[in-house]
Order: structure tokens, then C-alpha cells, then sequence
């Protein structure tokens, strides 16, 4: 498989290779600031659910909180020498016992679930009473921000499963599993500034030179993209919630 394809085949890892670990918008200062609002401090409890290279493992430790990590498929940076068990699963069935947490950490994880009612319903249920739900995640104003991209855009921003993105059914959703919301920030900033990193490091008209006819639809649909962030027709949004 030659770099073009590979990109293509797996644009998480591409993008691994252009942006600053942690993968979402706003990195380590936008995770830090999400563990605040969670109260996450000495002795907390924190299940991350899909905890990638294990970036926000390692914040987490720097607290004094008792980390542990959940993947399909754990691959922790060994740079970082974490200090903290990673157990192998899904997002469909969290291998922890019942009210044993004290915060679900879930960043940029959700919309990659097949059932995030299922999911939801999980967290709460290996949450204690007053544990919290610290979630960040892509999200669209209406069906056209749903539009579906090719991968190397759509995927980027998990845009291709599926899932039903509105903002406002997020919220409900999380309601309806069991929670309160504490409160919601937009990080419009931090997506837009994530467009722009990417922007500058790849060469989409090189890149769609190579593709031929595939290279035409690559480029309006990565301009179409662009202005949909700048809009604020896809955006990105934390939450915070208590289990009730």
C-alpha cells in the first residue's frame, strides 16, 4: 500500500501524524480543562473510554486520580511511561463492575460507538451516585451537516458512521440515559484552529492531482467541509454530567 493509500485507508492515523497528540480539538489544554469541570483530583476513579496512546491517562495521573483505560485496541505511547491498567474492549460493554467510578472520561470516542444509547446507558451504570460524565464530541446543526464526506475528510471528524450528530439530541440522549448536565462549552475555536493545523501541513492539490477524478470530489468536498466548521454547521462541543 503506498502513503496515499494508507492516509485514505486509516485518516485517524494520518492525522496522528500532523497534529499534537491528544486527537481532538483543543489537545491536552482542552482535556485538562474537562477533567476541572469533572472534578477530577486526588483518589478520583476515572474510567477514559477509548483512551487511544493514553494521553489523557497520563493527565489524569498527574492528579493523583486512579486511572484506568478501555480500547479495542490499546496502544499506549511509550513515551509517555503511563503508570495506568488499560483493559481490551469496546464501547458496547465496559469491563467494570457496577457504580464503581467516579468519572466516565469519553473524548471524541462516542460517535465512534454503534449503540451510543448502549454506550450512555454503560457509563451510567458503572458510575456511583454524583459520578460524572466528562464527554467532548463532533456535532452538527441539522441533516446537512450529516452530509456524507470521503473518508479521508468525513473520517477525520467521524463523520461516516451514522450517527445522528444535532447537538440537541446529544443532550437528550445523555438525559434520557440517566444523567444531569451540569453544562455544555462550545470549542468552535479549537475546531477551527484543528481545520487550520491540517490545512497548513497537507497539500490537498498535490493530493488531488494524484487522484484524478477522485481528487475533483476531495476538493470540493474538503472546501465544503471547511465552511461548514467556519459556519458552525459542525462543531464541537464538552459536556459534563452527573449520574442521578
Amino acid at each position: 500500500m503506498n502513503p496515499l493509500e494508507a492516509a485514505l485507508s486509516n485518516p485517524w492515523a494520518a492525522l496522528r501524524e500532523l497534529t499534537d497528540d491528544p486527537l481532538h480539538p483543543g489537545g491536552a489544554a482542552a482535556t485538562r480543562e474537562l477533567m476541572d469541570r469533572a472534578d477530577v483530583a486526588a483518589g478520583t476513579r476515572l474510567l477514559d473510554a477509548g483512551c487511544g496512546g493514553g494521553e489523557s491517562l497520563a493527565l489524569a495521573a498527574e492528579r493523583g486520580a486512579r486511572p484506568l483505560g478501555l480500547d479495542r485496541d490499546p496502544g499506549l505511547d511509550e513515551e509517555l511511561a503511563i503508570d495506568a491498567p488499560v483493559v481490551r474492549g469496546d464501547l458496547g460493554t465496559f469491563p467494570v463492575r457496577d457504580d464503581s467510578l467516579d468519572v466516565v472520561l469519553a473524548e471524541c470516542t462516542l460517535c465512534l460507538s454503534d449503540d451510543v444509547a448502549g454506550t450512555l446507558a454503560e457509563a451510567r451504570r458503572v458510575l456511583d451516585e454524583g459520578g460524572r460524565l466528562a464527554l467532548s464530541d463532533v456535532v452538527t446543526d441539522g441533516e446537512d451537516g450529516e452530509r456524507r464526506l470521503p473518508p479521508f475528510v468525513g473520517g477525520a471528524l467521524c463523520l461516516t458512521n451514522g450517527m445522528d450528530r444535532d447537538r440537541e439530541r446529544l443532550r437528550a440522549r445523555v438525559e434520557r440515559a440517566g444523567f444531569e448536565i451540569r453544562g455544555v462549552r462550545d470549542h468552535r475555536e479549537d475546531l477551527l484552529a484543528m481545520r487550520d493545523q491540517v490545512a497548513e501541513q497537507v497539500d490537498l492539490d498535490g493530493l488531488s492531482s494524484l487522484m484524478g477524478d477522485r481528487g475533483d470530489d476531495l476538493r470540493e468536498q474538503a472546501s465544503e467541509l471547511s465552511g461548514k466548521v467556519e459556519n458552525g454547521t459542525i462543531g464541537y462541543v464538552s459536556l459534563v454530567a452527573e449520574a442521578v
